[in-house]
């Protein structure tokens, strides 16, 4: 193993994620909106977010054309906040589940929402600061608090992108005028570059090879506009108050929103919605939200644990006692309270609520844990003892949790009594007879539902217990799991591993080794090169674990271990090794997992996310593969990729993703995510998708930028705005000084093909290639150059077979009739493995590139089985030879147009240029390849 650093996730519950938003009427219910512990009491703060909702809730009614409005909304409090009487004791709801969350960030203060699916697919959360929320000079940058939340709700309900482009934030249309990014083509403004001295705008110089604005140059919409559209481009400006429709889209606009939902409008994407299905437009004007305060208390948790006869077989009973062992002494957070449980055919309470405070309390809770199994299986009489023991704090059961574990059947029915226990219930299933109906009360209740082999090697019931962190969102308080593997070991044979600990972790660090039947010798060697062996190790033989507890802060760097099986057969062995946050001021390096299906029946692919942080700043340049195990032990590795094409939407957000085409075997699955990052290769960003657009000034009779603008020396519009208290980075990315470590959660998937495998229907349904989403063209010298990501055999794995690449001076044509445009004659042999860079130039037959030159490209893929892909997004190469900078000073043009000059050109001035590109008629084909992304 090399010294990169390896994070582990096992997949969270599929029935996690954020807190179902409902639809009562016309009304949107159940939203919740959490407040990070790390903010500080401010009863204002409480107030602004009501005032937010409550204006943004008439902003939708408009927008929407009287169809939606915000009806109930609750609003989860810290815990480390002080009681107050208008507080209502929390239930199910968690700061992890939120849909909307109020956390500082490390840099700027833009509102976004996490978005990484398809179009039309739900965001999972909306990121709000405190800034944002009481420092009112923030508005002069976004506008309205009430607008900015419906642009992000867009993003979060309805899975809609913005229309704007800040790489791209020019583009020149089919008219052959220089155009800012925008929905619609019809919002007016100047184009200008910030003064460094005081508040006026200089003229823009062209670039003098795409004939665009140059790096520098913003556009300046006017404060009076005669359009009201669009809210996903800047719902900042008064008039705007209008989604963009089919007739006021601007299709050519290289933006998100047309990248990833195919040229569609925003309204056609949202009016498509399950929303409207059974909805139709209000008569009268909606009430105002209705806000509920809640409050949950210290984490209080009651261990159900089965000891029926079956957790004899298999060593069950042992191993529940090495997982839950490791979940008393290193998971559960100190000040938690803790009960334990066993049911066979009745509950038994054997261990009352316990506060944790020290590790004595902690080892009492330990020796607590049953030793013996016999019996029937009743799951809702052990789930009576437990909400019992729950009660024993407050005679309520309201936001406590139960981690319930069995191995068999029984039955259910208790269903109703679970629900309005207002409890958490947390469900883990041990071996192929679990009862399935377990994950019903699970995602009634909001808890995480785990699937654990009898594998010992695998170390799934260890990886269960361990997920069980706390919820409230203070993740320098949840232990982190460094490592966790395991291996059939044969006789007289070592099993050796490194796990690195990085600066932002090693409180509290343990080792736990796991055999199956005798002791191995134990080697633990530091960064530094000391060395820990059995004698160090606390052993306990009959439950067949040696625990090493490394005394204060972790040595940072690689440290190495060492298992030598010294008996003369194989035996499994397995090691886990978990740690705290170095500091409670810096977050750790977190990881997380989401699907995109809870169930498959094989009709789809399935797509898997990684999302890879240290606190809100993406963690990017990492290697993320994930771990397909089924029942049978079989696996399936995935490369998870962060390049912006594929099944990935934006490149360097952090989000990790693939494609799961493998969909035709049934049965229950467990999913491992593995991310080994270098120092030298890792980096953090701080870009962000899905946020309201700032915007550096207004056009009012003269230009008026805000005063406390800060451009200071080096400024690059593109790169950083500064305005009032904003400064937002466009993307910087920095070398992390240290390797990420990463959290690990616990969770399954189901695949339930509807074709038996090895049918001939079975047998026909393949995949086609994945779509094409970055192709781009450029004219360079005497050629066109098109360059663009390898899709795959099977969406983005294996190698397609062909391509087919057209092309016309008419956007329109190709968008509509892509078949009916001028086939590009591709010379290329097989195309690449997916994922790879592929690069083709050459000189169009029939046309003459000359200045003013406008041609649009899109392409797709065949794969062997002779399916095609989508068609690509469209890509546009123009020939533009500027003429000279004009003389200094405001950009003019009529307020009636964007206010962006033509930047046309006279053939006169040209004619040298225009002669020299159209000695290049005579058709070059040749292929240009580059190295693999």
């Amino acid at each position: 193993m090399d010294g990169g650093a390896v994070l582990f996730l096992l997949l969270s519950s599929l029935s996690g994620g954020a807190c179902k938003i409902e639809l009562d009427g016309n009304g949107f219910t159940n939203i919740l909106v959490a407040i990070n512990p790390a903010v500080p009491e401010n009863p204002q703060l409480i107030q602004n977010i009501k005032d937010m909702i409550t204006n943004s809730s008439a902003y939708l009614f408009t927008a929407t054309r009287k169809m939606f409005y915000f009806k109930d909304v609750k609003l989860l409090v810290p815990p480390n906040w002080a009681p107050h009487p208008n507080y209502t004791r929390g239930k199910t709801e968690s700061y992890e589940n939120a849909n909307v969350v109020i956390k500082d960030m490390s840099h700027g203060d833009d509102p976004y929402t996490l978005q990484y699916d398809e179009c039309g697919k739900p965001g999972k959360y909306i990121h709000l600061t405190p800034s944002f929320l009481l420092n009112d000079s923030l508005l002069n940058a976004y506008g309205p608090r009430g607008r900015v939340f419906v642009h992000e709700w867009a993003h979060l309900r309805w899975g809609v992108y913005d229309e704007y482009n800040e790489d791209t934030p020019f583009y020149i249309s089919s008219s052959q005028q220089v155009e800012a990014t925008r929905c619609s083509k019809h919002l007016t403004g100047s184009l200008g570059v910030p003064s460094s001295s005081d508040s006026s705008l200089q003229r823009c110089s062209k670039d003098q090879i795409t004939g665009l604005p140059s790096a520098n140059c913003q556009f300046f919409p006017d404060k009076t506009q005669n359009t009201p559209v669009s809210i996903m481009y800047l719902q900042s400006l008064p008039a705007i108050t209008e989604f963009c429709d089919d007739k006021s889209h601007n299709r050519e606009a290289p933006n998100m929103q047309n990248r990833m939902c195919n040229y569609r409008s925003v309204w056609s994407v949202i009016g498509s919605a399950p929303d409207f299905d059974r909805t139709t437009p209000m008569t009268v004007d909606p009430p105002p939200p209705q806000f509920t305060l809640l409050q949950k208390g210290r984490r209080v948790v009651c261990l159900v644990l089965d000891v029926s006869g079956s957790m004899g077989g298999f060593d069950r009973l042992t191993r529940l006692r090495q997982a839950a062992t490791l979940f008393l002494r290193e998971i559960i957070e100190d000040q938690s309270m803790v009960g334990i449980v066993t049911f066979t055919s009745s509950g038994t309470i054997v261990k009352s609520l316990t506060l944790v405070h020290d590790e004595t309390s902690r080892e009492e809770l330990v020796k607590a844990l049953p030793t013996t199994a016999g019996g029937g299986t009743a799951i809702c009489r052990g789930l009576d003892s437990g909400f019992q023991v729950l009660r024993e704090d407050d005679r309520s059961t309201f936001g406590d949790e139960i981690v319930l574990l069995s191995d068999g059947e029984s039955p259910v029915d208790c269903l109703v009594q679970v629900g309005n226990s207002g409890a958490i219930v947390h469900g883990i299933a041990l071996g192929p007879s679990a009862d399935k109906r377990v994950e019903i009360m699970v995602n009634m209740t909001g808890g995480k539902y785990i699937l654990a082999t009898d594998k010992v090697d695998s170390n799934g019931l260890v990886d269960a217990f361990a997920a069980l962190t706390t919820s409230d969102g203070n993740l320098t308080l949840q232990s982190i799991q460094l490592e966790s593997t395991g291996m059939n070991t044969g006789g007289n044979s070592w099993f050796n591993g490194t796990v690195s600990v990085d600066k932002t972790v090693g409180n509290d660090t343990s080792f736990l080794i796991i055999w199956g039947t005798s002791v191995p010798d134990i080697i633990v060697t530091s960064p530094t090169g000391f060395i820990y062996t059995n004698t160090d190790f606390s052993q306990n033989k009959d439950l067949k674990t040696a625990t090493l507890k490394i005394p204060g802060t972790a040595e940072v760097g690689d440290w190495t271990y060492s298992l030598h099986n010294t008996q003369s057969s194989q035996q499994a062995l397995a090691v886990t090794v978990t740690s705290h946050a170095a500091s409670a001021s810096v977050d750790p390096v977190t990881v997380k997992a989401h699907m995109n299906q809870e169930v498959s029946n094989g009709s789809r692919p399935m797509l898997v996310f990684a999302e890879v942080r240290q606190g809100d700043l993406p963690v990017i340049l990492t290697d993320v593969v994930a771990t397909i195990e089924s029942n049978d032990g079989s696996k399936e590795e995935l490369q998870l990729l962060d390049n912006g094409a594929g099944a990935d939407v934006f490149r360097h957000d952090g989000i990790y993703t693939k494609y799961f085409t493998n969909v035709r075997k049934s049965g229950t699955f467990n999913l491992k995510v593995r991310v080994q990052g270098r120092e030298d290769t890792a980096r953090l960003s701080v870009r962000r998708h899905g946020r309201a657009l700032y915007i550096p000034g207004y056009m009012e009779d003269v230009v008026n930028i805000a005063a406390s603008q800060h451009w200071g020396p080096g400024f690059n519009s593109r790169s950083a705005v500064c305005v009032e208290f904003v400064c937002s980075p466009h993307i910087h990315m920095g070398f992390l000084q240290f390797p990420p470590t990463a959290q690990r959660h616990t969770g399954q998937l189901q695949l339930n093909p509807q074709r038996p495998p090895g049918s001939e229907e079975d047998l026909q349904a393949r995949f086609p290639p994945c779509t094409i989403t970055d192709l781009s063209a450029r004219i360079e010298a005497q050629e066109v150059l098109l360059t663009w990501t390898a899709p795959g055999e099977d969406y983005d794995q294996g190698r397609a077979k062909s391509y087919e690449i057209r092309m016309s001076p008419d956007f329109e044509l190709l968008r509509k009739n892509f078949s009916d445009a001028q086939l590009v004659n591709v010379s290329l042999s097989l195309p690449k493995e997916a994922g790879s860079m592929e690069e083709y130039s050459f000189s169009p037959e029939s046309i003459l590139l000359q200045n003013g030159t406008i041609l649009y490209f899109a392409a797709r893929s065949e794969d062997h089985e002779n399916l095609t892909s989508e068609v690509s997004n469209i890509a546009q190469s123009a020939l533009i030879v500027p003429g000279p900078d004009p003389p200094t000073g405001p950009e003019p043009g009529p307020p009636s147009s964007v206010n962006i000059t033509v930047l046309v050109l006279s053939v006169t001035g040209v004619v040298a240029a225009a002669c020299i590109v159209a000695s290049t008629v005579m058709c070059v084909k040749k292929r240009k390849r580059t190295t693999s992304a």
